[in-house]
């Protein structure tokens, strides 16, 4: 690798996290404590061998790989791989963990290094802004053309600036089971489960199941309340709504606008509010839920739809595990459940799921060609081998956006088993938007204080398109000003 001329000056102007309540594979996260020697606060924890070993590669012409890993949990599994590799190619591989909420800081320490890191860790297109010059254009490489949705990329200054290696799904869960008893019934909407396809079916389908609760109960014995799980407007459980389903209004019009689905812009005029009201209004309108207490919470959705008084559910991939885990006593089973997109009167007929992610890897420009290609050679071998693959699978319990993720290595969580099936068949997965919203916790919160007077009567839809418009180009202005403080 060659030495630099400049230490780099650039604090990073944004943390490289998600608005979502669960990062990527961060279900099971550890501490970094847990996560094995090389996880470091600052590049002085990096081993001298490991350093050592860095720099006695590069000059030899056959070039060598430097990671800085993202996530600490995953640490031991990524140590082993570049052993795996090096005993199969020979080519030296580093890799050094930064402790958990130290990336940032190590990163900026270690890019200043003369051995920096050849891969690296990129979450959104701000961050793609602030490392441009040390983000290689990845489009024509062998690792892009094995994704299996090209918008799972960071994009930034006409280069493909990152790519995905990992992803979290969200939309609307559902019980196979119920459904597919339903659909035998005389009068029912669908025959078929597959015939959900469009908001017009799915609120057909909710209507009529909300409405036959009782006939569905005593043909086939459930104990059913409601066609859609409560939708708490309370601390823990409105992020669902002003997070999640809000980013399909933002998603839609950022593409409108020619805007970054991801960084989105400063202004917006809530040109898709209406579909999000009809959305809103079938969620609460097929819930046993009193309108008038959403925030109370009271309210406990995975409980409704683990104990199959609920049907659908708006909620992500990360609830397979408490769903699934025998010790929660729910009714349903992993073959039980699926998860549909959160279909929006759009564009429908090629909506997949919400699918996003902070883990992209990004290729460091400035390394020596050699170093450049041997990583990306170690990335591709991580996502075609053997080891590669049930490492992160079933050892690091990630879903991969990659074509070479099946039978075997393909991920048991079925709800990502559904956003590869979308993916798979052409669908566009809908872009986590939400994160480019300003001042989250603060423009959140009006939304969710507008959206609940609304649903409990006390105020009008008015009030939310001005929270979610207006109260968005206050937080963005907001937000501008303290940065440039």
């Amino acid at each position: 690798m060659r030495r630099f001329n400049k230490v780099v000056a650039c604090a990073l102007t944004l943390a490289m996290s998600a608005s979502a309540a669960v990062g990527c594979g961060s279900a099971d996260n550890s501490t970094s404590e847990e996560s094995g020697t090389t996880t470091a606060t600052a590049v002085e924890e990096k081993t001298e061998s490991e350093t050592e070993a860095t720099e006695t590669n590069s000059g030899s012409g056959a070039g060598s790989v430097y990671m800085l890993n993202f996530k600490p949990e995953t640490d031991e599994a990524w140590q082993q791989l570049a052993s795996d590799y090096k005993a199969e190619t020979g080519v030296e591989v580093t890799v050094l963990t930064a402790a958990d909420g130290q990336y940032n800081t190590t990163l900026q320490s270690e890019m200043a290094k003369e051995s920096a890191p050849t891969i690296f860790n990129v979450g959104n297109s701000s961050a793609a802004q602030t490392w441009d010059d040390y983000t290689y254009d990845m489009s024509g490489t062998d690792l892009y053309s094995h994704l299996t949705d090209k918008s799972l990329v960071v994009t930034y200054n006409g280069k493909t600036a990152a790519v995905a290696n990992c992803y979290e799904a969200y939309g609307i869960i559902y019980n196979k089971k119920i459904i597919s008893d339903y659909a035998t019934m005389d009068g029912a909407v669908i025959k078929s489960v597959d015939e959900i396809n469009s908001l017009d079916k799915l609120e057909a389908v909710a209507k009529d199941i909300n409405d036959r609760v009782d006939e569905i109960n005593d043909q086939f014995g459930y104990e059913l309340t409601e066609a859609f799980a409560s939708a708490g407007l309370d601390d823990g459980s409105s992020w669902r709504f002003s997070g999640h389903l809000a980013n399909l209004p933002l998603y839609y019009e950022f593409k409108d606008d020619g805007a970054d689905l991801i960084a989105g812009e400063a202004e917006i005029d809530g040109t898709y509010l209406d579909n999000f009201k009809r959305v809103w209004d079938m969620y609460v309108g097929t819930s046993a839920a009193d309108p008038k207490t959403l925030n109370s919470g009271s309210y406990n959705a995975e409980t409704e739809f683990g104990m199959e008084e609920a049907v659908f559910y708006q909620n992500g991939d990360w609830e397979f595990s408490p769903l699934t885990n025998a010790e929660n006593g729910y009714l349903v089973t992993a073959e039980d459940i699926g998860m549909l997109p959160i279909y929006f009167g759009v564009d429908d007929a090629n909506e997949g799921l919400c699918v996003g992610t902070e883990n992209y890897w990004a290729i460091n420009a400035k390394a020596d060609q050699a170093d450049i290609d041997a990583s990306l050679d170690f990335l591709t071998w991580c996502i075609t081998s053997d080891e590669g693959r049930d490492a992160i699978t079933n050892t690091m319990g990630l879903a991969a956006p990659y074509d070479t993720f099946s039978g075997e290595f393909e991920t048991q969580n079925v709800f990502k088993k559904d956003a590869n099936k979308l993916m798979s068949d052409g669908k566009t997965s809908v872009a986590w938007s939400f994160n480019a919203t300003p001042n989250v916790d603060d423009w959140r919160s009006g939304v969710v204080s507008a959206l609940t007077a609304y649903t409990d009567g006390s105020g009008d839809w008015d009030a939310v398109k001005d929270a979610f418009a207006s109260g968005w180009a206050e937080q963005w202005k907001l937000a501008q000003e303290a940065q440039a403080e």
